[in-house]
């Protein structure tokens, strides 16, 4: 896949080896991680493209707009559409002007839409109804948690998390209702996921993003708790350092 192969340091692969090719076999999508920063903060965005069309989507574009412009033309794809898995500023900040400029849609959850108020003139409410972008079928999984209308995409045997599940954690739970429904979230995934699916977090701590899903189940505790409950009173403990946030590698 050399036409696809990535162009400069801000665009890799999204397999956590780093060696630079689009994350694909000869019939599934190349997933391309776009790495974007603004200030302390550090995002993952992703491109992800149909070898067969050259047709793709981005997740939760932020920042950094001529980085998004360059990794479309590097890999030489039309942009059909933005999918966004939750309205948190920084997994929003360029999809208006994004979808404006390539003149596609932007895709949220009706539950998103309504708890946060998120509007743009290409805006299209979504529920758990799959469709397809080129050969490439998008499947939401509602995982509400870390925002009430949280959305997982799953495309083949890849899926885009936002801030619900991080390859080391999970999102932060505004109180004891959101950290329940976290756990059923991640319980949702467990139940849905392959082993072998690959989990591409919004933000990266110490692994890179790419990582099987039967590896994160093996190190990530936040997946391993017996109950809502003693979830709920780990997630929200006291003492937790703000700090640590963004403590990214």
């Amino acid at each position: 896949m050399d036409k696809f192969r990535a162009m400069d340091d801000d665009l890799d692969d999204g397999d956590g080896d780093g060696d630079g090719d689009g994350d694909s076999d000869a019939l599934g999508p190349c997933v391309f991680v776009i790495k974007v920063a603004r200030q302390m903060m550090k995002n993952n965005n992703y491109l992800i493209v149909d070898p067969a069309t050259h047709q793709a989507v981005l997740v939760d574009p932020a920042w950094q707009i001529d980085t998004l412009h360059k990794a479309l033309a590097n890999t030489q794809a039309s942009l059909r559409g933005i999918l966004l898995t939750h309205a948190h500023p920084d997994h929003i900040d360029l999809a208006r002007p994004l979808a404006d400029f390539y003149n596609c849609p932007i895709w949220m959850s009706k539950q998103e839409i309504a708890a946060s108020g998120f509007s743009a003139r290409q805006l299209i409410a979504i529920d758990e109804t799959p469709w397809r972008v080129g050969a490439m079928r998008i499947a939401p999984i509602l995982t509400p948690g870390h925002t009430p209308g949280c959305v997982c995409y799953l495309i083949g045997d890849h899926l885009f998390t936002g801030d619900v599940l991080f390859a080391e954690g999970c999102g932060i739970c505004n109180g004891t209702d959101a950290a329940h429904a976290m756990f059923d979230s991640l319980q949702r995934l467990k139940f849905r996921l392959r082993p072998e699916t690959r989990i591409y977090p919004g933000h990266t701590y110490a692994r890179p993003p790419g990582q099987r899903f039967a590896d994160v189940l093996s190190y990530n505790m936040y997946l391993h708790f017996p109950d809502k409950h003693s979830f709920a009173a780990f997630r929200l403990r006291k003492g937790q350092s703000a700090r640590a946030l963004f403590d990214f590698v």
